[in-house]
């Protein structure tokens, strides 16, 4: 519900900005072809710079999209919408050079070098356009998963200065803007909201949290194969409002670790006074904080994330009944889960997917909680050659929880083993509402 509320706005934001064009342009004055590729330009420029606004603010971490609409959702958006934003902009400066070109009677060359030369703040707005390109290939699936977390996340820093360069050429020489002080006016005070919620929410309020909670590191313990759980203490942590399921963005001001942040879910409930995050070596930087010494201070984000038991489409008076899935780290949200889901007995059901009984992370802390609450644990161990298929397909799971189509199924790990598993749920008989899903893919 709360996604396609946003989606809503996102569509209403699009016609409002197709609105200034529309009353911005003269009747009659789209006479040949240069005029309407010259104003397929402007459409396009409004178009790609209102999206650049909606593709920082969908990143700025304000708590209400990421805990109501969840980070999984606005993140989706944001890559979607990101390839469209630099698809509009580039064709923003064709489609502008070639109609420019045809209403002076010039060549597309020759008219490039006059726009460059002769327009103000053009080289600028180049600039900007290259640099979003750049961060739109270092986005792509095949390029990002060949770069470490640390490229892809400051490569996505020169966005803000991509902004800043394109916002002076818009006021120079955009049609809508230069001619319009009301547009200028409410331009600006767009991209001033925008700044204000991206420093408070990146900035302010994860600072003045550090500070005040105090967290630091007080043990590290080695949970499996290249895997770590770090405990972490700090003051009055119950008020933070942290939920089984959610994750913080956690920077440790260690050598080394202090410039760079990551997130990393709870693999346990929040106490008011610990923490417990659980890292696998992905060789990103994260194998490192396996490193880490007790006392070492921590500052925080968060916490983000929707991926919790509020997700439940259960309607009042009904049990609650739960499917967990998980795979490789996907392990870590989903045993907080695991131990705070209403229920008992078969209403919550564990499958944990690995490819070697040594990958079961957690598994005698599963075994012990379901003793104690009499919950369903099923370790699916093997790979896809071993079993012959893929051994959560649909006749798997509906073998291994038979009303799997009236649980509420809870889903995390690797994207593959997403992408797959939906579909298997699908077919089983899952409605996608029920099905709620948290990658670890950024």
């Amino acid at each position: 519900m709360w996604g396609r509320a946003l989606l809503v706005v996102i569509v209403v934001g699009t016609v409002a900005v197709l609105g200034v064009w529309w009353k911005d342009t003269v009747p009659g004055s789209l006479r040949g072809a240069g005029d309407y590729l010259a104003a397929a330009g402007r459409v396009s420029g409004l178009l790609g710079a209102y999206l650049l606004l909606v593709l920082v603010a969908l990143m700025a971490r304000i708590p209400w999209l990421d805990n109501r609409v969840g980070s999984d959702v606005t993140a989706r958006y944001h890559r979607a919408l990101g390839e469209y934003t630099v698809i509009l902009l580039v064709a923003h400066a064709i489609l502008l050079v070639v109609g420019y070109g045809l209403q002076s009677g010039t060549d597309p060359v020759s008219e490039t070098v006059t726009v460059e030369l002769s327009y103000p703040d053009v080289l600028m707005a180049t600039v900007a356009l290259g640099l979003l390109v750049m961060v739109g290939v270092v986005s792509a699936r095949a390029v990002r998963r060949r770069l470490a977390y640390e490229s892809w996340y400051f490569a996505h820093l020169y966005v803000y200065l991509a902004m800043a360069l394109a916002f002076a050429h818009e006021f120079a020489v955009g049609a809508d803007f230069s001619g319009s002080l009301r547009n200028r006016v409410l331009w600006s005070a767009a991209h001033i909201a925008v700044f204000v919620t991206l420093v408070m929410f990146r900035f302010v309020v994860p600072v003045s949290r550090s500070v005040k909670h105090s967290v630091r590191v007080a043990e590290v313990i080695a949970e499996g194969p290249g895997v770590v759980s770090i405990y972490l203490t700090g003051r009055g942590l119950d008020r933070l409002g942290a939920e089984a399921g959610q994750f913080l963005r956690w920077r440790f001001l260690a050598r080394g670790l202090w410039w760079e942040s990551h997130p990393y879910s709870l693999s346990a409930p929040p106490t008011d006074r610990t923490l417990r995050i659980t890292v696998k070596d992905l060789g990103d930087g994260s194998g490192r904080l396996g490193r880490l010494r007790s006392g070492t201070r921590v500052w925080f984000e968060g916490p983000y994330g929707a991926f919790t038991a509020r997700r439940s489409r259960t309607r009042p008076g009904r049990r609650h009944r739960s499917l967990l899935i998980a795979g490789g780290a996907g392990i870590t949200p989903i045993r907080a889960l695991y131990e705070t889901l209403p229920g008992a007995g078969a209403d919550v059901i564990l499958l944990y997917r690995a490819s070697r009984p040594e990958d079961l992370v957690f598994w005698q802390e599963l075994e012990a909680i379901a003793r104690h609450r009499g919950f369903g644990l099923y370790p699916v161990v093997g790979s896809r050659e071993k079993h012959g298929r893929d051994p959560l397909d649909a006749s798997a799971l509906l073998r291994l929880v038979p009303d799997t189509a009236r649980r509420d199924v809870y889903l995390c790990g690797p994207p593959g083993l997403v992408e797959s598993t939906t579909r298997q749920l699908r077919e089983a008989g899952v409605a996608r509402r029920r099905i709620h899903v948290e990658a670890f893919d950024l």
